[in-house]
């Protein structure tokens, strides 16, 4: 493997510095509230999206006291539309634990950092390093391409030993002097050449600091790096989602269990099947159900096809759903504010009335979607 260290995080620093990225509303703060809601935001999702989230939260939560004394619907509520949501979940949970283990302080290392809820190697590592100048190595995605490919590292990343070789790897180019100034400009340099520049299709070598030593760049096979052969096999899934409509415009939302898919989310009743779905409605409901064309929702590693099925109960039993039924009624003002699923949110937002009933005649018969 070549040697390619010497000098690589002065190039890093001095490119930052010159070339990347310093209008990013998280930079510029050694608040470690602000880098830690910052990076977990950033987990899965780009910087467009984060900019739109980013302030709405602080203006919410504006320390992590305050995020910590909030209910977790709220947090969820602003969450909504981000996605991976266990990421909202668990920051409730870290700031909770900072406020009620670390007297409101997060802990000023990475290690320590490390033991709280929802955050990881590389997220205490790039906290550490913003705040605390921490000589600590981060290893996200785009760090992982941007150093395999300069260093030519071809060993499989799927095997755990090959992480460890490649976390001491970057360990070892770390800046030694100057920390306080250089370990953020060095951190937030390797992310925006993740970013910016060593993207994963057509990179722009040409303006990489790292160009003349990139042993990718020389064997013109960026496409290689990172190597990971093992890859998590992608599931599909079908769910029936219950539109209960109570005139004029309520819904009836109920919370999700605290684990699976869309955990504390509020969503419609969600139900495995057709079947199972219609034997929850009286009769005198279910020929007046109607359902919409299915929805492709795309997870990381699962295809949802969502099949919305609506139905007015406006005319139901006054017990109906009843007092046991797990839920309540939300006009649109009340479950805008909720958490909720983003496919369920959008349909909510774009679907009118039903149209068409699902079963045409008698309601055992199987009909089409209208």
């Amino acid at each position: 493997m070549p040697t390619t260290e010497t000098g690589l995080a002065d190039r890093v620093i001095g490119w930052q510095r010159s070339a990347g990225r310093h209008h990013l509303p998280w930079q510029g703060t050694r608040d470690p509230y602000r880098v830690w809601l910052s990076e977990i935001m950033l987990q899965q999702t780009q910087v467009s999206t984060v900019l739109d989230y980013y302030p709405r939260f602080l203006q919410r939560f504006p320390d992590v006291q305050s995020l910590a004394a909030a209910p977790l619907d709220d947090v969820l509520g602003l969450w909504s539309g981000l996605g991976y949501y266990s990421r909202a979940r668990n920051l409730h949970r870290c700031a909770q634990a900072v406020v009620d283990e670390h007297g409101g302080v997060f802990p000023p290392s990475a290690e320590a950092l490390a033991t709280l809820p929802g955050i990881g190697r590389s997220t205490a590592a790039a906290i550490a390093a913003f705040c605390y100048g921490e000589r600590a190595a981060i290893l996200d995605g785009n760090v992982k391409r941007v150093l395999t490919r300069a260093w030519g590292f071809d060993q499989d990343l799927s095997l755990a030993a090959n992480e460890r070789a490649l976390w001491q790897r970057a360990e070892s180019v770390l800046p030694t002097r100057d920390l306080p100034t250089a370990m953020p400009a060095y951190t937030q340099g390797l992310m925006d050449l993740g970013a910016t520049v060593c993207t994963r299709s057509r990179p722009a070598c040409a303006g990489c600091p790292l160009g003349d030593i990139c042993v990718a760049r020389r064997e013109g096979a960026a496409e290689r790096y990172p190597v990971k052969t093992r890859r998590v096999r992608r599931s599909h899934q079908s769910l029936w989602l219950l539109h209960l409509q109570e005139r004029p415009v309520q819904v009836w939302l109920a919370p999700r269990p605290s684990e699976g898919i869309w955990a504390a989310l509020h969503c419609l009743p969600t139900f495995d099947s057709r079947e199972a779905l219609m034997a929850v409605l009286p009769e005198a409901l279910r020929g007046d159900a109607f359902e919409h064309t299915p929805v492709r929702h795309v997870l990381t590693h699962r295809d949802l096809d969502l099949h919305f099925v609506s139905v007015n109960v406006g005319a139901a039993p006054a017990d109906w759903p009843g007092d046991g039924a797990p839920g309540a009624w939300y006009a649109p003002a009340q479950w805008a504010a909720l958490g909720l699923p983003a496919p369920v949110r959008r349909f909510l937002a774009d679907t009118p009335a039903q149209q068409a009933p699902l079963f045409s005649g008698d309601p055992a018969r199987g009909g089409g979607a209208g």
